[in-house]
């Protein structure tokens, strides 16, 4: 009787556990997990261009911790400001839905942390996977403030092509000998554009070709006939940047971590804020060294940029005269990723790197080319019909001044950016989301103007003189929610064209259609790809051009839309989004935090 007993136990926990096995298969999301860090912002001495500066780092890392997480996965980090300055963190191209206070734009959706306190971000991962990555998002200090923010398929569900064998993150930067906050605050100071950065970085090093750096110069170990996922994220703060790989050619699947349509390219252009994943097989002719290249595309004609190349090295296992790398161990759990790293006195030896073919700073046709060749995998909805539209322009702006030391822009004004000739300013005692959310009077305006005030030759070289200078403002644009919205990004020439990578926080957006010149929507139109655009968080606006995007807003908050070159982006060139609450709680803004920051009067 006892034995039946414990025979009828044993197969009833079997089954038991068989239904939960075959749960957690069924119902993927059933395996997600909580997950804690702690970020520490503090100094941290480094060394770089044969200097030793300080710097702000994260848990003195540079570049900051990686994040690696699934799909539905829920996140709590406790960000503890042990640094001089106000911080705030912002985990780039996350929708947070309904969570706008953990965001992270100072005074936008939330007040800085003070030195000595701290703030929790907490927030779930909702059927997004890919790279993304997250930053500061006060004043200057993204610079070194930033790191890789991966996300992996929900648990038990697969990559939609080949697993690769490893995986490794690309994160590409700049670098100032000078403080980059003492950068900043001279250009406020004088009016002035703010200097460019003295070198390109990969992975926090500048590489074999500037000085006292080749010893540091990243490596990244492959195994011939080995499959890589190379995550390759833009955080500089003011260059689009053209990365190419030697000997090798790349094969795209996602970027801003939506899959993508794939396809070979020997190139990748990626702007401030935007991620490419690349797959790259280690098929070499003659196993050995390989250099990834990076430099700067410069759309801007005399405007000044950084003109140095930064390079990483692919290195090939137990190749013939290279010294033994390993193949890299994996990091935070996952054996799939590896952890590229400072090659020290092994990375030195062995046969020279090939070098890439990168193009010329200038190569407009070459960072269209590629731009143009992102799709969806497949056939989409595009939302539809459009309910409200906004055509925005943007671009460089001179304010009048009078002639002296805090006038030092181009013939003797102080240079700004706008959007729709505002130049956005922001608050500086409550945020824009705490003001919407608690009805705060006199902190914004919703008179955003949803045309520029004038109709002129946007992209003429000749703009009359009396509409260079914007007008300041903290102006939002109201949405309601389950709206439809366009939005036509045009550049202008006034002072100068360039292209711009504009960020829209909360959201993922389909690109209709890109091109040069003016915007017509008689002309236009007809070239919207309504089957497979591409889904993007942030878009690079071709110089001269414009680009129209379209979304659906189920995101209630306030949300802010910026170019992200930060040198634009303090100078005024952006403007933020309220999308009004639903009916249900569901289409809701939740309730702030308890531990959200407090700000000062």
């Amino acid at each position: 009787m006892e034995a039946t007993t414990a025979t009828k136990r044993l197969m009833g926990l079997c089954c038991c556990l068989s239904g939960v096995l075959l749960l957690s298969f069924l119902l993927p999301g059933a395996l997600a997990e909580e997950r804690f860090y702690e970020f520490v912002v503090q100094e941290t001495v480094v060394k770089r261009l044969c200097q030793t500066n300080r710097i702000i780092t994260v848990n003195g890392q540079f570049p900051g911790p990686t994040i690696e997480v699934h799909n539905g996965d829920t996140l709590a980090i406790r960000a503890v400001n042990m640094a001089q300055y106000n911080v705030t963190l912002h985990w780039h191209g996350l929708r947070q839905l309904r969570n706008g206070w953990a965001d992270g734009p100072e005074f936008v959706t939330q007040c800085p942390i003070r030195p000595g306190s701290s703030y929790t971000y907490r927030y779930t991962i909702q059927e997004q996977e890919g790279t993304l990555w997250w930053h500061a998002h006060s004043s200057w200090l993204r610079a070194t403030v930033h790191g890789a923010l991966i996300i992996l398929p929900k648990r038990g569900m697969p990559y939609p092509f080949p697993k690769p064998d490893k995986e490794f993150p690309v994160v590409l930067a700049e670098w100032w000998r000078r403080d980059p906050i003492a950068v900043l605050r001279q250009s406020m100071v004088t009016g002035a554009p703010p200097n460019v950065s003295d070198t390109i970085l990969i992975n926090g090093q500048p590489g074999d070709f500037l000085p006292c750096s080749s010893q540091e110069t990243s490596i990244i170990p492959v195994v011939a006939g080995e499959t890589n996922l190379v995550r390759i994220i833009n955080a500089a703060m003011n260059s689009e940047l053209f990365v190419s790989l030697a000997g090798h050619k790349m094969t795209v699947v996602a970027a801003d971590a939506v899959y993508t349509k794939p396809f070979e390219t020997t190139v990748v252009l990626l702007g401030p804020g935007q991620t490419t994943d690349v797959l790259v097989t280690a098929h070499a002719a003659a196993p050995g060294r390989y250099y990834l290249g990076a430099r700067v595309y410069a759309s801007a004609q005399n405007v000044p940029f950084d003109n140095t190349t930064a390079t990483a090295i692919f290195q090939y296992k137990n190749a013939a005269g290279c010294p033994p790398t390993g193949a890299g161990a994996g990091v935070g759990g996952h054996t799939g990723l590896g952890r590229p790293r400072s090659s020290g006195n092994p990375g030195r030896a062995g046969p020279a790197p090939m070098f890439p073919m990168l193009p010329a700073n200038n190569d407009t046709n070459t960072a269209t080319g590629f731009s143009n060749l992102i799709r969806s995998p497949g056939p989409v909805k595009v939302p539809g019909p459009v309910t409200q539209e906004v055509f925005t322009t943007i671009g460089f702006g001179l304010f009048n001044c009078q002639p002296g030391p805090f006038c030092q822009g181009p013939n003797n004004t102080r240079f700004g950016a706008s959007m729709n000739n505002v130049s956005f300013q922001l608050p500086n005692t409550v945020s824009l989301l705490q003001a919407h959310y608690h009805r705060i009077p006199g902190v914004f305006t919703e008179d955003f103007p949803a045309r520029p005030p004038v109709v002129f030759d946007y992209t003429s070289q000749n703009v009359p003189r009396a509409l260079w200078q914007p007008v300041k403002g903290t102006r939002l644009y109201r949405v309601k929610y389950g709206a439809v919205v366009q939005m036509v990004f045009q550049d202008t020439g006034i002072f100068a064209a360039e292209e711009h990578p504009m960020h829209i926080h909360g959201y993922h957006f389909y690109v209709l259609a890109t091109g040069f010149g003016n915007y017509n929507p008689r002309r236009d139109e007809a070239k919207f790809n309504m089957v497979d655009p591409p889904s993007r968080n942030t878009i690079g606006v071709p110089v001269g051009g414009w680009a129209v995007v379209r979304f659906l807003a189920d995101n209630p908050g306030v949300w802010l839309v910026h170019c992200h070159i930060d040198a634009h982006l303090t100078g005024g060139l952006a403007m933020a989004l309220v999308v009004e609450d639903g009916k249900t709680e569901l289409q809701t803004t939740m309730p702030p935090p308890l531990d959200l920051p407090l700000c000062g009067l």
